[in-house]
């Protein structure tokens, strides 16, 4: 199995823990947005979204840039594609698991139903 960045996998999940922060990333992927922007649709203070947006510009998920008096947050650079790697591989090995169950399981029926005909 490919050896993930324990810290940056840490990272990127402790971020995508939060709603909010899951709902700032699905807005972000629609339009850049200041964070007096982010606060008033999620109904948060002003502190609350800069801590949001914080962890996740942290995690390399948004960056901010600050043009006068307006934070302006975008996108981060880096996505979550080792994420989604780390993710596949566990879903292939469940899918695999089922697969063996399934197996079982009808070999299991095809038993109770030679018994049930005798």
């Amino acid at each position: 199995m490919v050896q993930y960045s324990q810290a940056h996998f840490d990272a990127s999940f402790g971020a995508l823990s939060d709603p909010t922060r899951r709902g700032v990333l699905e807005q972000l992927g629609r339009a850049d947005a200041s964070i007096t922007a982010l606060a008033e649709k999620f109904h948060m203070t002003l502190t609350g979204m800069k801590k949001h947006v914080g962890v996740l510009e942290q995690a390399g998920l948004v960056t901010t840039e600050k043009v006068g008096r307006v934070r302006t947050c975008k996108l981060g650079q880096r996505g979550l594609q080792e994420e989604a790697a780390w993710i596949e591989s566990y879903r292939h090995l469940w899918a695999a698991r089922f697969d063996e169950l399934d197996i079982v399981v009808e070999e299991l029926k095809r038993k109770e139903k030679t018994n049930g005909s005798n």
